[in-house]
């Protein structure tokens, strides 16, 4: 509930000019909420959080708790607009279209430091750009190929298109290499420190950074030359 609410107002950052990280710290700075889970993202995901949410679901239905069902309801809901939301404004920012263009997705897990990938947030972007005809290529330091096509069919993504659409890259920079956008999309350590330099020098130009986790420095990157967008930030609008 609480990674949702925050998820929610990183809309609203982004389209009103404020800064979803400070929000968040104005908010964690009252005891009674705490800092805890009020990072925003491009959504949660994992076995258990949204798997126990729609048991709360199940259980306030069968109560007859029909107010309360379709509250905890909208966390899961949001949770996906969190994701959708997240590769539309790529379209968008894209001059609204992404058909022909390779992307590199840095990241499939669900978080780091895990190849899990069940219910990751990476799988649905993946699934969405692929229905809008790019060439996606993913890396992740952790996450096997098979796990990776297990979570896309398990996002609902057309596998005959994945076959010709998405590959699954063992270099960090080779994924980049020629690359029209890249999106974060866990926050593995190692992106932090990346040599963005040589990555901006091998993209096609305008070159794109899409930081669905917002663990990059977003001014260094601007100045490199990159076009950011992220997460609950007041960005560039689109052209």
């Amino acid at each position: 509930q609480r990674i949702s609410s925050i998820n929610s107002i990183s809309a609203l950052c982004e389209v009103s000019g404020a800064d979803v990280d400070e929000v968040a710290r104005a908010v964690g700075a009252d005891y009674r909420l705490g800092p805890h889970f009020l990072k925003a993202s491009v959504g949660f995901g994992g076995s258990c959080f949204q798997k126990d949410i729609l048991n709360l679901v199940y259980l306030c239905e069968t109560f007859g708790l029909h107010e309360v069902s379709e509250y905890w309801q909208k966390v899961v809901d949001i949770n996906d607009y969190q994701k959708d939301r997240f590769a539309k404004t790529m379209v968008k920012n894209m001059f609204n279209t992404v058909t022909g263009k390779k992307i590199a997705v840095l990241g499939f897990a669900f978080k780091k430091d895990t190849g899990d990938t069940r219910e990751t947030a990476s799988a649905f972007v993946c699934r969405s750009l692929i229905e809008e005809q790019a060439n996606v290529s993913v890396y992740d330091p952790k996450v096997k190929e098979y796990a990776m096509n297990e979570a896309l069919k398990y996002a609902g993504c057309d596998m005959g298109e994945a076959e010709k659409h998405i590959t699954r890259s063992p270099d960090v920079y080779e994924a980049c290499k020629d690359a029209h956008a890249v999106a974060i999309l866990t926050e593995w350590d190692m992106f932090k420190t990346l040599d963005f330099q040589k990555i901006y020098d091998g993209m096609a130009k305008p070159a794109f950074v899409f930081d669905g986790r917002n663990i990059l420095p977003h001014a260094e990157l601007t100045k490199i030359g990159f076009e950011v967008f992220a997460i609950g930030k007041s960005n560039k609008p689109a052209n």
